[in-house]
């Protein structure tokens, strides 16, 4: 059997190492005494539904003379003050976000419900044309809002969400992810898309939207609002928004599945880059929160003050009773599911990837193709869902129900549909419902004879190409919910074939069944293990699924990566893995800075100031002392751009270059400096200077960070992407190794660790590019057609 590694893989495909926008050429600031090419990794990203340039964002804490003048004004009240803000800003995460999960699933339920209910009655009526055409003009109405808003309105809102929430808490700001109409756009067209019918989840939108909510309320308060306390403006740093993103993007998840501990530990091993056991406590705090606030939304909507279909949704799915016991006997079929499943789950990731390239190239044409296209998708999911249970037999209610038999409406595990008097429908009673409806009769106990094999089996080759052809319309759309269902059902498949050769009850096989496409397609384990317990309420479950999600993962991990890093990167997402690639350790970071260099001097004119500005895209320059202010050139550290143009707005300038304390600048405070919104900067362009002002100059030494992190230049590259990984950092000096030359060699970004960039500057590479070893189809197909014993 031939295995191949990454490199061979781009080699034989090179269209595989672009991603899906074309190349952005950019000089970057990176200079080295040697000419050498021009970074080429992507510049720009695909978010939502146009190219747009990607920056990144400054982590790391600007030590200079102004920040400490700061921080050493303030009192012990403050600092304190700071701290509680924290704690009250993620306890209002908690709430907005456990409001709009719960009424985001209520909206659901009762738009869905009322579908169904309408449908069923003329289904009943024996009008089964009525029928199909108010099924399929709903759903395809409920598709048509959604992508329309989405694709007009606010097209960050497409998709999942969590790819774009990943980049952003690697260090990778999105234009637009986090806006106030994104958010708005996201719950209304998540609704839309979920309730009708299209085989996507709610839990993507869902982080995505706690996501929106921790980043708005982090703003560091609004002028435009007269939100402008002072108290709310310390916030005004990329740093404590991405602590509260990520409490965020955990309450998401709690908010989706119930499930608090399993947002933590999402948000622990999916979404975020950094971690802290500060972060880790109000990340908690925030999903308790959100817990709390389902809980007693929950009871209100059981005491039937949530309209008909208020008591669906977020409520445990009890799959198996707590007596359940399995034996040594029954591991060897749950070792098979596992394997089965991470083969579906590498599939299932390599046939989206495929289809979202395809999507690419419609999208590419404008709206209209867009729009026709989720279209088309409602219309064929229609035809589908209503059409598939014509072919199913009907099936005598059992004798032993406990719950009414034909069910009448959305819900239950016994849909009459087209069925006689006292029969029911069991492939209706999958398709004809929500998938949360489905996940629940699929995982329920004591339902083994419920469900024909073939049924099952129609259902779940359904589900696999439903999900895989619904993700890439321009709706909001989560793969979660349709992975898990789609799991469920090969797992129930799984269990029919069994029959009675295991002690395992059907249910507890379609428990099983989500875990192993979960962790063949997500390859996430901690925290979908906890997910999938809170969801069943049995730990008795814990080893078998552990088992299950372990194999599956290491499967798939044979054939390519995690769902989310293939979209981010089809995406065009500069992100920062957790590891150096092996080919990295024979770089030095010299082998890869690009020039020409742009840096200031400590007093620089406004002129060379503004000139740089506008010619340049960089955003940090190297600050040099030169004679007469020292005796050789020295570097004194890096300012950023955001510094410089406030210093040009305020026009804090100097008649002569003379050095200054920071005692000069009475004019400027620390908020002058604080980040705005995600995306909201002032632009060079919009400053106007005169002539006078433009000979004047300034005094960068209380403005710029004189503790910046170095690295010599013969730094091996992996080691350096771990220093630049691990600190958050968006700039790292390279420093000469020997005296007599200038004190700065180049400047490092991320996109000098991206794999294009170096193999783009080192080809020979290629070859002893080591990243993973993966199977791959074609490489098993020549195999196959080598050997003489196969095909005899």
């Amino acid at each position: 059997m031939e295995v191949k590694t990454d490199n061979e893989e781009e080699e034989e495909s090179p269209g595989l190492m672009e991603p899906l926008l074309p190349d952005y050429h950019y000089h970057n600031q990176f200079p080295s005494p040697l000419v050498r090419s021009s970074n080429v990794t992507s510049q720009i990203a695909l978010v939502g539904a146009k190219f747009c340039p990607i920056e990144s964002l400054d982590y790391e804490i600007t030590e200079n003379d102004f920040f400490k003048q700061d921080w050493r004004s303030r009192g012990c009240f403050q600092i304190f003050q700071y701290i509680c803000m924290k704690w009250i800003l993620c306890f209002l995460i908690g709430i907005s976000v456990g409001l709009v999960g719960f009424f985001n699933n209520l909206a659901v339920e009762n738009i869905a419900g009322m579908k169904f209910v309408i449908t069923s009655n003329l289904m009943l009526a024996r009008k089964f044309g009525g029928a199909f055409t108010v099924f399929a003009l709903s759903n395809l109405g409920l598709t048509l809002f959604s992508s329309v808003i989405t694709a007009y309105i606010a097209p960050a809102a497409a998709g999942s969400g969590i790819p774009e929430v990943k980049a952003y808490l690697n260090g990778v700001d999105a234009p637009g992810i986090f806006s106030p109409k994104t958010l708005v756009i996201k719950i209304i067209g998540s609704i839309a898309a979920v309730s009708a019918s299209l085989q996507v989840g709610k839990a993507g939108p869902m982080v995505h939207t706690g996501a929106c909510i921790a980043a708005l309320l982090g703003q560091g308060g609004s002028k435009k609002y007269g939100m402008t306390w002072k108290w709310l403006r310390v916030f005004k740093n990329d740093r404590d928004r991405r602590d509260l993103v990520t409490c965020g993007s955990a309450a998401g998840i709690a908010a989706a599945f119930r499930a608090p501990v399993g947002g933590v530990l999402f948000a622990l091993e999916e979404m975020a880059s950094w971690w802290k056991s500060s972060l880790l406590w109000r990340t908690f705090f925030t999903t308790t929160v959100v817990a709390i606030v389902l809980r007693a939304l929950i009871d209100v909507c059981n005491n039937g003050h949530c309209g008909l279909f208020g008591k669906g949704g977020l409520i445990m799915f009890d799959v198996t009773s707590a007596s359940t016991a399995y034996h040594i006997a029954d591991v060897p079929p749950v070792l098979v599911l596992a394997v089965i499943g991470g083969l579906l789950g590498g599939l299932y990731n390599y046939l989206l990837d495929k289809v979202l390239r395809v999507y690419s190239v419609i999208n590419e044409k404008g709206v209209a193709y867009k729009i026709l296209l989720a279209c088309a998708i409602s219309i064929i999911t229609s035809c589908l869902l209503f059409g598939l249970p014509w072919f199913a037999p009907c099936r005598p209610c059992p004798a032993d129900s406990y719950e009414a038999c034909p069910t009448i409406g959305r819900s239950g595990n016994y849909k009459k549909y087209q069925c006689p008097p006292g029969h029911y429908n069991d492939l209706a009673s999958l398709f004809f419902t929500t998938n949360d409806d489905a996940i629940k009769n699929l995982f329920s106990k004591d339902t083994d004879a419920e469900f024909y094999i073939f049924s099952i089996l129609i259902f779940f080759v359904t589900c696999f190409f439903l999900s895989v052809i619904s993700y890439g319309i321009v709706a909001p759309s989560g793969l979660f919910v349709p992975v898990i269902v789609t799991g469920a059902s090969y797992g129930r498949f799984v269990g029919i074939l069994l029959g009675s050769r295991s002690n395992l009850n059907h249910g507890l096989f379609a428990v099983l069944g989500s875990a192993s496409l979960l962790g063949g397609s997500m390859r996430i384990t901690v925290s979908t293990c906890v997910i999938l317990l809170e969801l069943t309420n049995n730990l008795l479950l814990l080893p078998l699924i552990m088992l299950v999600l372990l194999i599956s993962k290491a499967v798939a991990d044979g054939f390519n990566g995690n769902i989310y890093d293939i979209i981010m990167k089809l995406k065009g997402f500069p992100y920062l893995e957790a590891h150096a690639e092996p080919y990295m350790r024979q770089l030095t970071v010299n082998d890869v800075v690009t020039g020409p260099l742009q840096f200031f001097n400590g007093i620089e004119k406004v002129r060379n100031i503004v000139q740089v500005l506008k010619t340049t895209g960089h955003n940090g320059f190297p600050v040099i002392d030169e004679p007469p202010i020292s005796m050789t050139p020295v570097l004194y550290g890096l300012v950023l751009r955001q510094y410089l143009i406030v210093l040009l707005k305020k026009k804090a300038f100097l008649p002569s270059p003379v050095p200054t304390g920071i005692h000069a600048f009475g004019q400027l405070c620390a908020d002058d400096f604080g980040k705005r919104g995600s995306g909201k900067c002032d632009s060079i362009e919009n400053i106007e200077l005169t002539d006078e002002e433009l000979e004047m100059f300034i005094d960068l030494h209380p403005f710029t960070n004189s503790s910046p992190y170095t690295v010599v230049e013969t730094m091996s590259l992996g080691k350096a992407l771990m220093i630049f990984r691990e600190a958050g950092l968006r700039h790292m000096l390279v420093i000469p190794k020997t005296f007599g030359r200038l004190p700065v060699v180049g400047i490092l970004t991320r996109h000098d660790f991206m794999p294009e960039h170096i193999l783009g500057l080192h080809p020979f590479l290629f070859k002893s590019k080591w990243n993973r070893l993966r199977f791959r189809v074609s490489s098993l197909y020549k195999v196959f057609r080598s050997s003489p014993e196969l095909n005899a």
